[in-house]
């Protein structure tokens, strides 16, 4: 067994190889240090932290009354009161883990604990966001929400009613051992906290809880729900498989060539995933997607080459016969093959780890798919004809006392056929007598053009209204206790976004004041952003100049600059890790902080990400912008680079494919036409079904190139390879040939992965939702819009 022990990052799988923030990450890691045991400042971490966060939420109109901030405090103590007790029985109280701020636990609320310390803190003159505190400003940005804003206070206001409370606890970080404490004081408090909870019988207040820990644990749960999943969709598959293929005739059925041909699908699975399990390819949860699509998709073959068995004569040989299938089917099967799994080593070139691991895991597995099932399949196939040869024999031998018994059992509704009968299935016969010439049909033609004009004006429309990025809460399952924990922060907390750093990255002179007023005018800059909050700006240089103008210093000497520096950083310790004194004493970077706002969507997160970077870009000091949640902001940047290079680049390659073994040229320009066509709708109604374009349904992308190819092909080729002298009669006739195989592979992917609908995962359920679209729309086009364009010409 190879089955992956690591645990699955969510930072290294489903963020952008490269991101520029992964880059900002390092500079800033090597830059400025940081001390979370008695320097700790959330904002100057360059990575996330060890934390526990609480969102309350009053039951009230405020919750800026002591009865509730009472019932606050009687909640953070039972917190603080937690202990985690390690195997060999050593125990973790909270303030040992906490991340603390001159030898103090970080309070959870800096309102709160302020209150603890005075309960006469009259509550009711308060200010927001900044509220001063014997002298201090206090930062309330992010701790309260739901708020009503009174009159104007200084650069704040008046803070009239609030509906929601943010209490988060910080644990030390940095030492790994430390740190190890603090996850094991953070699983003690996501297993007790529940039964705290009840036992405080909260009146007041209503609670959700979320740890740093949370998104890692609920997303590898989230892979356990769909297990019992897959037993469920090989039963369905079985079981259409054997509809599909059940005759009312003991020769021609063809049930147990269906029921292997699903096994072979399952075999293929178990080699292409063994196979890369034992070479080391990491397991992500989105390839646990791929059996279900590998399911639907292996079958498809299976129905052609059946479709094919059953249009030989039971008077030649077995060599004939599997010739015969071989020659009507290999190539088209092959060429199917091969552009599937083209499509999926395409998105090998994604900038997404996820991505590449799942076309890695689902080509591959294409790859013994197609192996199996010209070999081993094929062998069944003749195995079985054996059987039809030795059951007509049998059938037909003479035996007056059975002859009516064998008639009876073998064929309830109709005559034994003779040796050298085609046997056409029932869905042919309509193809060809009914649903083709009624689709040639002037009348009908009209109506499909209509169809289709209607259809990719939609298309085209959605396209512009679908939302790009993956929102992290969508990789819990739906009963996680973080979905409500992100509800309500995204309910109540979304104004305020993070604090973002603005880091000078060399050595610039300080002490000339024009270098300060070009810093200087960069900052204002950022603070009319629309995205920022210019009344939260943190900048030690601006504290600094004020200092010094304050004591008659001489900002403009670089000794003198230099010299006061340090006394100015012992008063304001804050700041102490905001600038970096080399051994030389220079400055070799400096970091100041801003406050972004109203960034609660992924369009406003690029958007902001975007305009900051050019900010700090444009300006004549060398700047550079960056928070820890950058990390994942650069998805929203890049997933819509990352599809069009992938489409265009999968399209390429079908179209390449297309023109090497299909010898007609205009089946390959109409196949191109449906795999653009089919990707227009696929994402224009992503937007309808509210799915965003994310890392997971890039990969449905480039999986629509690969089927909308497949059917389209087939019906292009039938196409032109008839024998019909009209153009009408082509269309019926390659409907007749081909229409069945291609509906029945269409259903069998649909049921494949139709059981993902009953997942409690996002990841899953819009794997099927997109699927949905794809088999539908694809389909569609093999089956009405490309036979009656094909037509046209």
């Amino acid at each position: 067994m190879f089955l992956p022990a690591e645990k699955e990052s969510l930072e290294e799988h489903y963020t952008p190889v490269g991101g520029p923030a992964k880059a900002e990450r390092r500079f800033v890691q090597g830059h400025f240090a940081t001390n979370d045991s008695d320097r700790f400042s959330a904002a100057r971490m360059s990575a996330e932290t060890n934390f526990a966060s609480v969102l309350v939420v009053g039951t009230s109109a405020s919750l800026l009354e002591a009865e509730v901030f009472a019932e606050v405090s009687r909640l953070d103590q039972a917190v603080r009161g937690l202990r985690a007790v390690l195997d060999d029985g050593t125990q973790i109280r909270y303030g040992d883990a906490c991340a603390k701020f001159r030898a103090h636990c970080v309070p959870p609320n800096p309102l709160l604990h302020a209150w603890q310390r005075d309960p006469a803190l009259d509550l009711g003159r308060v200010t927001f966001p900044v509220l001063d505190l014997a002298g201090h400003p206090v930062f309330l940005a992010g701790y309260f929400g739901g708020n009503t804003l009174g009159e104007s206070a200084g650069r704040s206001r008046r803070l009239l009613a609030s509906k929601a409370m943010h209490l988060l606890y910080f644990l030390q970080t940095e030492e790994p051992a430390q740190s190890e404490r603090s996850k094991a004081w953070l699983t003690h408090f996501l297993d007790r906290f529940s039964d705290l909870q009840r036992s405080l019988a909260l009146e007041s207040i209503e609670v959700v809880h979320f740890t740093s820990l949370s998104r890692q644990l609920e997303f590898e749960a989230t892979t356990m729900t769909v297990v019992p999943l897959f037993h469920m969709a090989y039963v369905l598959i079985i079981l259409f498989a054997i509809i599909s293929c059940f005759r009312l005739n003991c020769i021609r059925t063809k049930v147990g060539v269906a029921v292997f041909g699903v096994f072979n699908v399952a075999m293929a699975v178990v080699s292409g995933f063994g196979l890369m399990l034992h070479i080391g390819v990491p397991f992500v949860i989105i390839v646990a997607n791929s059996p279900f699509l590998i399911l639907g998709v292996g079958v498809d073959d299976m129905f052609i080459m059946i479709s094919a068995w059953q249009k030989t004569s039971l008077l030649v040989t077995l060599r004939e016969r599997l010739s015969s299938v071989y020659s009507k089917v290999a190539v088209s099967i092959t060429i199917t093959s091969v552009t599937n799994v083209l499509a999926f080593y395409t998105g090998i070139m994604s900038s997404f780890r996820s991505v590449q691991y799942f076309c890695i895991y689902t080509g591959t597995t294409l790859i013994f798919c197609y192996c199996y099932k010209i070999t081993c399949f094929g062998a069944v196939m003749a195995l079985d004809g054996r059987r039809e040869v030795c059951c007509l024999h049998w059938v037909k031998k003479p035996d007056p006392k059975y002859a009516s018994f064998k008639k009876t059992c073998c064929f309830p509704l109709g005559a034994v056929p003779d040796e050298d009968e085609i046997d056409n299935h029932p869905m042919n016969l309509f193809f060809r007598d009914h649903f083709g010439p009624f689709l040639t049909t002037t009348k009908c033609k009209l109506f499909v053009v209509l169809t289709y004009i209607l259809y990719i004006i939609s298309s085209i429309y959605g396209c512009f209204h679908v939302q790009e990025g993956l929102d992290l809460r969508n990789l819990a399952s739906d009963d996680s206790y973080i979905i409500p924990y992100f509800n309500v922060e995204q309910d109540y907390f979304s104004e305020y976004g993070p604090r973002v750093m603005v880091v000078v990255t060399e050595s610039i002179n300080y002490w000339d004041e024009d270098v300060r007023q070009e810093l200087e005018k960069c900052l204002i800059e950022f603070e009319e952003n629309s995205y920022i909050d210019k009344n939260l700006t943190e900048f030690w240089l601006r504290q600094y100049v004020k200092y010094m103008q304050n004591s008659s210093q001489d900002l403009n000497n670089k000794k003198t600059f230099m010299d006061n520096l340090s006394v100015f950083l012992s008063m304001f310790p804050i700041f102490t890790y905001d600038v970096n004194v080399s051994s030389s004493n220079e400055i070799t970077s400096s970091r100041g902080f801003v406050q972004v706002m109203r960034v609660s969507s992924s369009k406003n997160k690029k958007l902001m990400l975007v305009q900051l970077r050019d900010i700090a870009d444009k300006c004549g000091v060398p700047l550079m912008v960056y928070n820890q949640a950058f990390i994942f902001f650069d998805q929203f940047a890049a997933i819509l680079e990352n599809t069009v290079r992938n489409v265009i680049v999968a399209s390429i390659a079908m179209f390449i494919v297309s023109l090497l073994l299909i010898p007609h040229p205009v089946c390959s320009v109409w196949v191109t036409f449906a795999i653009a066509s089919v990707i227009v709708g696929v994402t224009g109604f992503m937007a309808f079904w509210k799915v965003n374009l994310d890392s997971i349904s890039m990969i449905n992308l480039v999986i629509c190139i690969g089927f909308s190819f497949d059917f389209s092909a087939h019906i292009s080729y039938a196409f032109v390879s008839s024998s019909k002298t009209t153009v009408n009669g082509k269309a019926t006739d390659a409907l007749y040939m081909l229409g069945y195989p291609v509906l029945q592979s269409a259903i069998s992917t649909i049921i494949g992965v139709c059981v993902l609908s009953a997942a409690k995962a996002y990841v899953f359920r819009t794997f099927f939702k997109i699927m949905f679209l794809v088999m539908l729309f694809g389909a569609a086009h093999g089956l009405i819009f490309i036979p009656v364009f094909l037509t046209f010409f």
